[in-house]
């Protein structure tokens, strides 16, 4: 892609506070974005072929609310990330990405986290931490057991389909907030379902089909019927 072109969208940035840039073919993060540190509230550059991003630089959009990068190569994440104290949304699907960085519980204002589609081994614990998160979309990784530290996650609605999950921690059903609990196509016996999910947790849809056992034969654990309460309470609230 030309200068010129590069030069037209970060001009329209500085006005507008949003850089878009997607499917372009870029390797590397655009270091133009220089000049915008103060400016930009939204930047997106999904559907390109970078794969790592300036530690230098990242760290300093102080405004940033949005942060794209679906769709790209990047294999690691620069401590220098999480110092975007108003980073609201950040998106990062079908990547390559292994883990987050051990300062990510310091992104406080963190609302919505999408890591569908890289290759994470375990449920991050930095996660725990952030205390505005409301949806962590953690589909599509290599993800085996929900350790006991998920007892602390703030999330109301948290993605875990198409992992290799085959063990939940009892604990999960001490989430103070999460309503949602999606664990579709992973590997659970009905035995290594804890029960208390159904009986003592907050959750009001919980989506298991896919697994090592009949969905028929969830209706006949103990707490079900407390579970479909809560269930068809929120359905009516939608409704």
């Amino acid at each position: 892609m030309g200068n010129s072109a590069l030069r037209a969208h970060v001009e329209t940035a500085q006005k507008t506070g949003v850089f878009q840039l997607k499917d372009r073919g870029l390797t590397e993060f655009p270091s133009e974005l220089q000049k915008l540190t103060s400016n930009l509230r939204t930047i997106d550059l999904s559907n390109n072929k970078i794969d790592s991003l300036p530690p230098l630089l990242i760290g300093k959009f102080t405004l940033l609310k949005s942060l794209s990068l679906n769709n790209n190569k990047l294999t690691v994440l620069p401590d220098e990330l999480c110092n975007l104290k108003k980073l609201e949304t950040l998106n990062l699907n079908n990547n390559l990405l292994r883990e987050l960085p051990s300062t990510f519980g310091q992104l406080s204002a963190l609302k919505t986290l999408s890591l569908s589609g890289n290759q994470l081994g375990a449920l991050p614990p930095q996660l725990c931490s952030l205390r505005h998160l409301d949806v962590v979309d953690l589909s599509k990784n290599q993800i085996r057991s929900i350790p006991d530290t998920v007892g602390e996650l703030q999330a109301i609605e948290l993605n875990l389909n198409q992992n290799q999950i085959s063990q939940i921690s009892v604990k999960i059903s001490s989430c103070p907030r999460l309503k949602v609990l999606r664990l579709e196509e992973n590997c659970l016996e009905l035995s290594m379902l804890p029960q208390s999910i159904l009986s003592d947790a907050q959750i009001c849809l919980l989506a298991v089909e896919g697994n090592l056992f009949e969905i028929k034969k969830l209706r006949e654990l103990e707490g079900y019927d407390k579970y479909m309460e809560r269930f068809t309470a929120t359905k009516k609230k939608f409704a």
